[in-house]
């Protein structure tokens, strides 16, 4: 499809052939693409003389206005546009969809050191020693916990009052109560740090010695434990090594597409065994420009750098390390090549076998946006935001929020509403959540979703028109009816009226899959609550605690049992009166 140049002939031709970054937006002025190029006005004409499909076509078809930035080169350019993404955060930029951070192994810089699995690395980074990234975080785990066992380490984050369990089964040196030789705890950091860095002769040594000693003890079943771990660290050291220089320490990249599809490949190589790698599928618009993005805002989630990052010749590898201040190749030959090469045979291999089925999948969300946008007669569906509420015996209500985009969840933008104790009823928590959080999408100017997804018919179509109309907002509204056995049976949009939507549509297949998610996230986190019988949990559900005033009253009261002992006096010794009462209420009836 050519999207007509009538309405922007004039403007483009105003584009200078310059380098910068450029801003698409849509009908409400909102930035939905930024990009960068070369040459501006040559890339901004390639968006409405060329045939589109797919992604760009749903792009150029949102395209109400452009604006454009001139930069002195492509580094700043580059940089501009990284800023804009971050700060707007374009609905047709990319978006890595497995955006958690990986888990590292960290051996903390303390006087009696511990050893654990942590992602959160930004603060840690330069105080204590961090080993990885392990994109398995099974393997993380099961790494540390052999060491912990293998090593009298400090377990606890706190030194306690009086030896635990750990000093009695010898998995700890007794660091509250007994005088340890700091020539000990140094051994035992030389031999985990070597251990961590790929030399495991040590550990090897270690527990083959411990082995044998609960041999001699007739203690068989430490002797066959202790043969697993020896098991388990053989093979996955025969599946991590390469041959490599031991000190080699580098992530590498390497990609495939077709289709307007984008398969990636990053391998993590770390003193020359290969401790992981991530992959990834995604739809492009650009793929020369998106594999800098891409790259870029894989490590702003992941910030600790690689010391050398290699990727493709066709890679710009300059502008990436004047981005990035580390090293960036591209090797043309010997083993380093092999290695792009095997990243690349990898990428393909995942793209064709999941190409069908992803192909079919974004075909049919396209065929149900378009069907809905006709049935609301709109310009455009992307962002989609709905509700439930849940509740324990009609009192103590919580919502929850789900965020779909082209009916692809967005867990990262999932909320949870902790609703007063003083409703009673579903309409009065709907009407709260909905007002929360629209209140806060004016104040904050957050980015304002194109539909939302009530449960409920007209009733709670109403309550969400009137909260909607409040703030001056003009957003469509549809809720989805359920028949007498709870399942979705008609569509109403917010004039009443019943949508002629096929029940064995795609649409109506997506919009099921919405309210069974809402449904799920609402209650889920109700019954976590509930089920756990946590203490923090069960402060975290009482509107007017936040951290502060909850770890004062854990403090104070020590278990939810005294708790719910306590008079309400008592509560509004650490909390005002108005929260003590939601607490006394809510501990009450648990």
């Amino acid at each position: 499809m050519v999207i007509s140049m009538k309405n922007f002939k004039e403007k483009l031709a105003l584009v200078p052939t310059k380098p910068g970054s450029y801003q698409m937006k849509n009908k409400d002025g909102v930035i939905i693409y930024v990009g960068k190029a070369k040459n501006l006005q040559r890339r901004l004409r390639s968006y409405f003389t060329k045939t589109q499909t797919g992604k760009t076509r749903m792009l150029v078809e949102d395209i109400d206005d452009f604006e454009y930035i001139v930069t002195s080169s492509e580094l700043e350019s580059l940089i501009l546009e990284i800023t804009l993404i971050k700060k707007y955060n374009p609905k047709y930029n990319i978006l890595l969809k497995d955006d958690k951070t990986y888990p590292f192994i960290e051996f903390t810089k303390e006087k009696y050191p511990r050893l654990k699995v942590v992602r959160n690395v930004k603060r840690k980074k330069d105080k204590n020693y961090l080993y990885g990234p392990y994109p398995n975080v099974h393997a993380a785990r099961k790494t540390v916990d052999m060491l912990n066992r293998l090593y009298p380490l400090r377990k606890c984050d706190k030194l306690k009052k009086e030896v635990c369990l750990y000093y009695h089964i010898n998995e700890c040196l007794g660091y509250c109560q007994k005088e340890v030789d700091p020539k000990q705890i140094e051994k035992m950091k030389q031999e985990i740090v070597s251990f961590l860095k790929g030399n495991s002769s040590l550990v090897i040594s270690k527990i083959y010695n411990e082995m044998q000693k609960a041999s001699d003890k007739l203690n068989f079943e430490r002797a066959q434990e202790l043969k697993e771990m020896l098991q388990d660290i053989n093979i996955t050291l025969n599946k991590q090594k390469i041959d490599l220089n031991d000190n080699y320490n580098f992530d590498l990249f390497n990609y495939y597409y077709d289709n307007n599809y984008l398969s990636i490949q990053l391998f993590f190589v770390r003193n020359g065994l290969l401790i992981g790698r991530h992959e990834e599928i995604i739809s492009y618009l650009d793929f020369e420009d998106e594999l800098i993005e891409y790259i870029i805002k894989f490590y702003d989630t992941n910030p600790i750098l690689p010391k050398e990052l290699l990727v493709p010749e066709e890679i710009d590898a300059s502008l990436l390390e004047e981005y990035l201040q580390i090293k960036v190749t591209s090797p043309k030959r010997g083993k380093l090549k092999s290695l792009i090469d095997l990243a690349k045979e990898n990428a393909i291999e995942k793209l064709n076998a999941e190409e069908e089925t992803r192909k079919r999948n974004d075909d049919t969300r396209y065929e149900a946006l378009e069907e809905l946008k006709q049935l609301l007669k709109v310009e455009s569906v992307s962002r989609i935001e709905s509700f439930d509420n849940s509740h324990l015996f009609g009192t103590f209500y919580v919502g929850g929020m789900v965020v779909f985009q082209d009916f692809i969840p967005q867990k990262k933008e999932y909320r949870k509403y902790k609703i007063s104790t003083e409703v009673k009823d579903d309409l009065s928590a709907m009407k709260e959540v909905l007002y929360r959080r629209y209140y806060k999408v004016l104040m904050e100017n957050l980015v304002k979703p194109d539909l939302i997804v009530m449960d409920g018919g007209q009733l709670q179509i109403a309550v969400c028109k009137e909260i909607i109309s409040s703030l001056g907002l003009n957003i469509p509204i549809i809720g989805l009816i359920k028949n007498k056995k709870h399942q979705t049976n008609e569509i109403m949009n917010q004039n009443f009226e019943i949508l002629p939507v096929d029940k064995n549509s795609n649409l109506f297949l997506f919009l099921t899959k919405i309210q069974d998610e809402v449904h799920r996230y609402a209650i889920t986190y109700h019954r976590n609550i509930k089920n756990k019988g946590a203490l923090t949990s069960v402060l975290d559900l009482v509107p007017g605690i936040g951290e502060v005033k909850r770890k004062e009253l854990i403090k104070k009261f020590g278990s939810l049992k005294k708790m719910k002992e306590a008079t309400l006096e008592e509560l509004e010794t650490v909390v005002n009166k108005e929260v003590a009462k939601n607490l006394f209420l809510y501990l009450k009836d648990l």
